[in-house]
């Protein structure tokens, strides 16, 4: 196998005999099989959309098997057969409906091109791979580094416009390039510039995608606020979501009212209490429980009730729990309990409530413990007159958005490190799963403010770019000028598209950890820290001096 999508590649240079994540070589195999497939539906997509054929199920569906391809997302090989199975006949009706306008079409290798389904799909994955790995001529190398990058970062573009899909939120032109950019990835014909470009405009496309998310979340349930989050329990049964996918969350409260039933939030769904027409329509959303992806394993084994996954990031589960984990949307293991969707969009999630109420629930509430979240661009920008007095009058010297993904390697401790070593008049913004590193520390305030500021999931780095835009139009200053460090921590393909949207809107120094991509090579990376500044983190106390000594 050949895999480096996510930063936990083994030895820091890309997986190929098993990956870290617990993918089988057999799964990666028939999932680059599906890259394939979704590349020639690309092509005949474009060519739909150039006459006018109407490709909307299409463009879903595709952004729906991308995101399964993602890191900790799916791991059961018969649901990426089905996929296959899928974007083999979005293909060919499409093709159907292109030859009825111009019959004398003639088709690329990759448009025709049909899986063997009664021979092993695996072996026809390896050859399809090792085709794509194959690079020749001038710059190959930095070619195929780009290529990845394109294809990492359309994975994340892809995941946050299947949930703003979900949420009624849709863009042609963003379902577009997501085409255009899969059909690139078989071009042998463009240069190194013209694959920077294209980066950058994965980056471009993934704002988009991160606004309409955001719209979709505020549209439905109101802009957060700040809201206090209990992280003990409380007594009686449960239900525990987790994921990314807040627009499951109201249903299954919507299900479980009534019942007895309290539900807590896992990992990224953390933030979903700060919405308030989620908190003022549910009493029964209580707390929060457990911390980062990466402890699941030990969070999932201890919860004494059903367990939800309704996206990445899932760990490969462990025997004595899989009787009360369930797994919905894009999510799969092999013989794991799946809710498939029904005609509405939602799942039958009757199987969930009667696990939680033939367990035993929390018997004990534990030591009081309580997180603050909310602070997405609206609530940030409602004080925005205090903010700035804060600065002007010095009490606020610095901002560090410190945020991205969490991981398990020993590294990542440095995130904690840098916030605890923070001077006591800056403020820390974060973000995403790796703010567990440090979500519960109390920080204090400065004129009111917490100096630590839950902005949100990973996609809400839109709301983070927004504060700082704001923030810099108020100081009539470029946002490169702001005292505002980026540390950012990255595992998966949502941060590379992340980063990528902050290099498009040229973001300077960025310091990135715990280590950089595998699949940048040396040219990218000079080019990047030539161009952005982009940098690997070092020390904790080397990084904030050299960051306040701007």
């Amino acid at each position: 196998m050949f895999c480096e999508q996510c930063e936990q590649t083994a030895s820091g240079d890309g997986c190929h005999q098993f990956g870290a994540c617990g993918k089988s070589p057999e799964v990666n195999a028939i999932q680059d099989l599906l890259i394939h497939c979704l590349q020639g539906l690309a092509t005949v997509t474009l060519e739909a959309k150039a006459k006018g054929i109407e490709t909307y199920r299409t463009d879903v569906f595709t952004c729906e098997a991308l995101f399964a391809t993602m890191t900790n997302v799916n791991f059961n090989p018969s649901r990426f057969e089905n996929y296959i199975t899928r974007a083999i006949a979005h293909r060919e009706t499409l093709k159907t409906q292109v030859e009825a306008i111009n019959p004398s079409i003639n088709w690329s290798s990759i448009t025709n091109f049909e899986p063997d389904f009664q021979e092993s799909l695996v072996e026809q994955g390896a050859e399809v791979a090792l085709k794509f790995i194959s690079q020749v001529g001038k710059d190959a190398v930095d070619i195929f580094s780009l290529k990845l990058t394109v294809l990492y970062g359309i994975k994340g573009v892809a995941s946050y416009t299947f949930h703003a899909h979900e949420l009624g939120q849709d863009d042609e032109e963003v379902y577009r390039f997501t085409h255009q950019a899969l059909a690139a990835l078989s071009d042998t014909t463009l240069n190194l510039e013209q694959w920077v470009n294209l980066a950058l405009e994965v980056g471009k496309q993934n704002l988009r995608a991160m606004e309409l998310l955001d719209t979709g979340h505020t549209q439905t349930y109101g802009h957060p606020v700040p809201t206090t989050v209990p992280l003990n329990p409380k007594l009686g049964k449960a239900i525990l979501v987790s994921g990314h996918d807040i627009r499951q969350l109201p249903e299954i409260l919507k299900k479980t009212a009534g019942t007895g039933i309290t539900v807590y939030t896992h990992g990224e769904l953390l933030p979903a209490h700060g919405y308030p027409k989620l908190k003022e329509t549910y009493p029964h959303l209580y707390g929060h429980y457990g911390t980062a992806w990466q402890n699941q394993t030990k969070d999932f084994a201890k919860f004494p009730g059903a367990i939800i996954v309704t996206t990445n990031c899932l760990m490969p589960p462990h025997d004595h729990y899989t009787d009360k984990l369930f797994s919905l949307g894009p999510v799969g293991y092999p013989h794991l309990n799946h809710l498939q969707e029904g005609e509405d969009g939602f799942p039958d999630f009757s199987p969930v409530i009667e696990k939680a109420l033939s367990l035993p629930g929390f018997t004990e509430t534990g030591v009081p413990k309580t997180v603050k979240v909310g602070f997405g661009h609206n609530a940030v920008l409602s004080v925005a007159d205090t903010v700035i007095n804060a600065v002007k009058e010095g009490k606020i010297r610095h901002f560090f958005l410190v945020g991205g993904c969490d991981g398990a390697k020993p590294g990542r401790t440095y995130y904690t490190e840098f916030v605890e070593k923070v001077p006591e008049d800056c403020v820390v913004l974060t973000l995403a799963c790796g703010k567990f590193r440090f979500f519960d520390q109390n920080l204090g305030e400065i004129s009111g403010l917490p100096r630590l500021m839950d902005v949100g999931q990973c996609n809400d780095a839109y709301s983070a770019i927004q504060i700082a835009l704001a923030l810099a139009d108020a100081f009539e200053m470029d946002v490169n000028d702001l005292p505002l460090s980026m540390i950012l921590s990255w595992y998966e393909q949502k941060a590379v598209a992340v980063l990528l949207t902050l290099l498009h809107l040229g973001i300077q120094n960025i310091r990135l950890g715990p280590t950089l991509p595998a699949f940048i090579s040396p040219n990218v990376l000079k080019l990047l820290s030539d161009n952005y500044g982009l940098q690997a983190i070092k020390t904790p106390e080397e990084d904030l001096a050299a960051c306040l000594s701007h």
